[in-house]
């Protein structure tokens, strides 16, 4: 069967006369932020106090997009006639977001959380050399990171967790054996014969 000549005009306008009585969904941005899920991956924040300059993240990332400088510096012992050990200091960590394609393996391969999602997402450049950020503009982005979601009130205990407790439950049980042992002993004085000895 033939198209009836004019029918798509005619579909077309029927749309075009249902979406005009509608309310407009659009956001007006920059004027209105975006409401932004939760794990919004914007760019990637640096807390340095953690970072021990491990390498892994440089390592893994599948752009090598990560750069890191770091020196070491010897830490002498504490205690004396101890050893004098040394320690990786961070120097430069910088990431190029021009290649980072956002994957989040640096921050899964992180053995000690230095590094987290931050839903920030307005750092455009006009130079594609500017999008490489040095850690302060990543330690700067460290303080939007939304805070972990609270665990499900039926949920398992961490396994550290657990595990402190036991041993502060056993070094509980320990002193208070301890102290009850005391009590049951009696004092010098208490003991017969005391008095008679010179």
């Amino acid at each position: 069967m033939a198209p009836v000549p004019g029918s798509g005009l005619a579909k077309g306008l029927a749309v075009t006369l249902r979406t005009m009585t509608k309310k407009t969904v659009t956001e007006q941005y920059p004027d209105a932020q975006p409401e932004l899920p939760p794990r919004t991956r914007g760019v990637i924040g640096l807390f340095e106090e953690n970072c021990t300059v491990c390498m892994l993240c440089a390592r893994e990332c599948p752009d090598w997009c990560i750069y890191i400088d770091s020196h070491k510096e010897t830490v002498p012992a504490a205690t004396p006639g101890g050893r004098d050990r040394s320690r990786n200091v961070l120097d430069r960590f910088a990431i190029d977001f021009a290649l980072c394609m956002y994957c989040g393996i640096c921050i899964e391969v992180c053995p000690f959380d230095a590094l987290f999602w931050s839903p920030e997402f307005e750092y455009a450049e006009t130079d594609i050399r500017d999008l490489t950020h040095e850690r302060d503009k990543l330690r700067e982005w460290m303080w939007t990171v939304p805070a972990p979601p609270a665990l499900d009130p039926g949920a398992e205990d961490p396994k550290e967790l657990a595990a402190a407790r036991k041993a502060a439950d056993k070094l509980a049980a320990q002193q208070q054996a301890d102290q009850s042992g005391q009590e049951d002993r009696p004092g010098q004085a208490d003991r017969p014969g005391q008095e008679d000895r010179p």
